[in-house]
């Protein structure tokens, strides 16, 4: 009875997936829908695990190394509850996304090969789901989707989604061996970082690469707030062709891709609204394909940063971060202010 319960709810879980595809059902309604189901398909002690308070610090607790994480693991799930807990990951992600998320974690059964066990720990399943607060439609919670290489952060609020920090890497950046051998996971955020940058003149190109030996890894890191030192160097959009200026929004386009339709026109409303001399292309290293190196997109909302400077130029990391709102921080203080103020309450 219980398995028929699961099989069930699935079902229901795939045709709310389903409907939004077709419907642009708010993203939010379809996340709120799968995270209760996750959750009603867990014993009460992983449930214990995998739910925490929204105002916990582990929320703000993110990486993207190979590490045993708080939350529950694919791992630890039943084949019909790691269906639920894909429901809730494809909630967050576009279809390319979706995709790119799913390679991602094979990608550990290749490094597996690669390695000969010599390596970290690796494992596919090795990927946590943790819910901050309750699911609910017009309530405030959270959801975090992490493992190597993965991390996907989402904060609610009375129905709108906060996408960000967001992470994707890819080691290899290309299988060369084997049978999946070709297989790029994230072709499209380097391709369009070369374009962007080999569209530029020697003038440009000068001002753009920044430093000549590409950045050892991306400058944030997994840190709880995003930050650059200084001022921002590197190309204003301002000093681009109009040519030039529409390869940058196609390169902010792939990272905007990677979430569902309205989350994506998110996105690149902050870049689109960005004042072209306060926006800045950088880039470090080679711009030479297959060398080392590292770029960011940065406004005074966003950053984009890359780099594909480890195991030789095939191991890539990609961030989005949104200055003002990882983590839903913008959002929780209008959310807050709005509460405590006598005409704004009742409206909520």
């Amino acid at each position: 009875m219980k398995l028929a319960c699961f099989r069930v709810a699935a079902i229901g879980i795939g045709a709310i997936l389903l409907m939004a595809a077709y419907k642009r059902a708010d993203e939010s309604t379809v996340m709120v829908l799968a995270a209760q189901h996750f959750l009603e398909s867990l014993s009460p002690e992983q449930k214990e695990r995998a739910q925490y308070k929204f105002e916990d610090e582990e929320r703000f607790d993110w990486h993207f190394i190979p590490k045993t994480r708080k939350g529950l693991s694919m791992r630890e799930l039943m084949p019909q509850q790691r269906e639920m807990a894909t429901a809730l990951l494809a909630a967050g992600l576009s279809q390319a996304g979706l995709i790119k998320a799913e390679n991602i974690m094979s990608l550990d059964q290749v490094l597996l090969l690669m390695e000969g066990g010599s390596g970290p720990w690796r494992d596919p399943q090795n990927y946590y789901v943790t819910i901050f607060g309750d699911p609910k439609q017009d309530g405030t919670w959270g959801y975090r989707i992490e493992g190597h290489h993965i991390s996907q952060n989402y904060t609610i609020v009375n129905g709108h989604v906060v996408d960000a920090p967001s992470f994707f890497g890819a080691n290899p950046a290309e299988v060369r061996q084997g049978p999946r051998k070709g297989l790029r996971t994230l072709a499209n955020e380097d391709d369009y970082g070369y374009a962007m940058v080999n569209s530029l003149n020697e003038q440009q190109k000068a001002t753009a690469v920044v430093d000549k030996t590409a950045y050892k890894d991306i400058i944030t890191m997994a840190s709880r707030q995003a930050a650059l030192n200084g001022q921002p160097n590197g190309l204003s959009a301002a000093k681009m062709t109009p040519e030039q200026y529409d390869k940058l929004l196609s390169l902010i386009e792939v990272y905007a891709d990677n979430v569902p339709p309205h989350m994506a026109e998110a996105r690149m409303q902050l870049a689109k609204n960005t004042p072209k001399d306060e926006m800045y292309f950088a880039w470090s290293g080679s711009t030479q394909p297959g060398d080392l190196h590292y770029y960011r997109v940065q406004g005074p909302a966003f950053l984009i940063e890359l780099d594909n400077t480890q195991n030789g130029g095939n191991h890539i990391h990609s961030v989005w971060r949104d200055y003002k709102n990882d983590w839903g921080n913008d959002l929780l203080k209008a959310h807050y202010q709005a509460s405590h103020s006598g005409g704004a309450a009742g409206q909520n």
